[in-house]
């Protein structure tokens, strides 16, 4: 199997950056895979001390077949790290599997990924793969397309990647124009439009919403598996907007998800699901949620990490 790099970002979260690289390195594949660490400068001299000791943990890294860390000499924040991060490694290696160092891997995660990767390589439409997906009322197929993009675990090619719109006054405009609003919110249930909004205005500088919505533009679908090979733990104690426990991981799933070449369409029920679940969730967690996301990726306001 032509296995995928993985790229995994890192700042200054010692404890949780172990915890990810710990449940990485027990990934099947993982020996056979490449593995490159971005290690963002730090922004602040109260970062200096916090980015060293991340530092110093991600130099002693075993495991993977191949260890290549990219220690940045000035602070790009998350969005530009990871903006600049994806393109360089996608352009040489033509695909790329991304992590950030908050998210626990299931030990068939890297299976899944490169078993996406490989089966719709040639499928126009698929713009990504993903790993997570939410605590849903209903069983859902082994995998599912949704239309859009997602960013807790997720992987692509240069051809994928290559649609991403850094200007997002451009996807707001078309949203505007083609009247997608409530289909970009999930039926008006989801936050994304305003945090598109809140990006243009340079109230943050998210580029997971501008990843979003440029496959949503492009009518472009991704791979999502039916049951979470992705937890995320960054709703951690020392985060300065999110000090609370959210019910929004399934149990991390621990076997392997077959991925078999299916029908390249949204999954309309499964659609469905996620629309039930944002509602259900609206004005509280998945304000919570939102809030969350916006603060990790702002850099222009007080920061998460």
């Amino acid at each position: 199997m032509n296995l995928a790099p993985i790229v995994l970002f890192v700042y200054k979260r010692y404890d949780l950056t172990l915890q990810t690289l710990n449940a990485l390195i027990r990934n099947y594949l993982a020996d056979n895979s490449d593995l490159i660490i971005i290690s963002d400068a730090p922004k602040t001299e109260d970062d200096l001390i916090r980015v060293k000791k991340v530092r110093k943990l991600i130099k002693d890294v075993k495991g993977f077949r191949s260890l290549e860390i990219i220690e940045r000499d000035s602070n790009l924040g998350l969005s530009g790290s990871i903006i600049n991060g994806v393109t360089d490694i996608v352009n040489i290696f033509g695909k790329v599997i991304v992590l950030e160092d908050d998210l626990l891997t299931g030990k068939f995660f890297l299976r899944y990924m490169n078993d996406g990767l490989n089966t719709f390589h040639d499928s126009e439409e698929v713009i990504s793969i993903h790993g997570f997906v939410y605590p849903l009322k209903i069983q859902l197929p082994e995998t599912f397309f949704i239309k859009g993009a997602d960013c807790w675990g997720w992987a692509t090619w240069k051809r994928g990647w290559n649609l991403f719109e850094e200007n997002g006054s451009k996807l707001l405009n078309k949203i505007d124009s083609e009247n997608l609003k409530e289909e970009f919110d999930f039926g008006g249930n989801a936050n994304y439009y305003k945090m598109l909004s809140d990006q243009v205005k340079n109230k943050i500088d998210s580029w997971a919403i501008r990843w979003y919505a440029s496959a949503f533009i492009a009518n472009k679908l991704t791979l999502y598996p039916g049951k979470t090979l992705i937890n995320n733990i960054g709703f951690a104690n020392d985060a300065t907007h999110t000090k609370i426990q959210i019910n929004y991981n399934s149990p991390l799933y621990q076997d392997q998800i077959k991925v078999e070449k299916i029908a390249v369409e949204e999954n309309r029920l499964a659609r469905e699901e996620f629309v039930n679940y944002f509602k259900e969730i609206k004005g509280g967690i998945m304000k919570k949620i939102t809030d969350y996301l916006r603060s990790k990726m702002d850099f222009n306001l007080k920061k998460l990490r």
